[in-house]
């Protein structure tokens, strides 16, 4: 299956100031997150962004969340989303693909897919857009939910799947504005 930007939300997973740190390339994931979500933006894709317990582990990051300045924020304390209930009325929940970005990969984002999965979504995680602590905990946890039918792609996979094609417009726009040069 291919992804359809009009099928399509992307959901970002804890990427969060106190966290990102420890995550191992902690900065690439947050560059690649920053990347997509505005490649996103300019498609009309729509966003939601999730943050676990923020008291406690900070906000989303400052970038990320100035890149994603109208995409809807959710809090929750459960692992999953689909557990906390935080995804309920947001595009998420409204259409059928969801493509996730994140960190913890074995941990929030993994438990999410797995629920969102068990819904019926289809969902691709974005292999070089989810981190973990230890690279073996994203490793294990990318080949767990391959197991489970999630989509494993890159970055670029969604945003040329989400183009459909070239010789438009709009394909200049992506192309010259993150593709080319990134």
């Amino acid at each position: 299956m291919l992804m359809d930007r009009n099928k399509s939300s992307l959901l970002v997973v804890d990427v969060q100031a106190r966290l990102l740190p420890a995550i191992a390339d902690g900065e690439t994931v947050l560059a690649n997150c920053i990347w997509l979500a505005r490649v996103a933006q300019r498609l009309d894709v729509p966003v939601v962004v999730s943050e676990q317990y923020p008291e406690g582990l900070g906000r989303t990051a400052g970038p990320l969340l100035a890149a994603v300045s109208e995409a809807q924020v959710v809090t929750k304390t459960h692992f999953s989303c689909v557990s906390d209930g935080c995804l309920a009325g947001t595009p998420v929940e409204a259409r059928r693909q969801v493509v996730v970005v994140g960190t913890e990969a074995h941990v929030c984002v993994l438990q999410t897919v797995l629920e969102l999965c068990w819904q019926g979504k289809e969902v691709f995680v974005v292999a070089d857009a989810v981190g973990s602590r230890k690279p073996t905990d994203r490793e294990a946890a990318l080949e767990r939910m391959r197991r489970h039918g999630v989509e494993i792609v890159t970055r670029e996979m969604v945003a040329f799947e989400w183009l459909q094609r070239s010789a438009t417009p709009l394909f200049r726009e992506i192309n010259r504005d993150f593709i080319r040069d990134n």
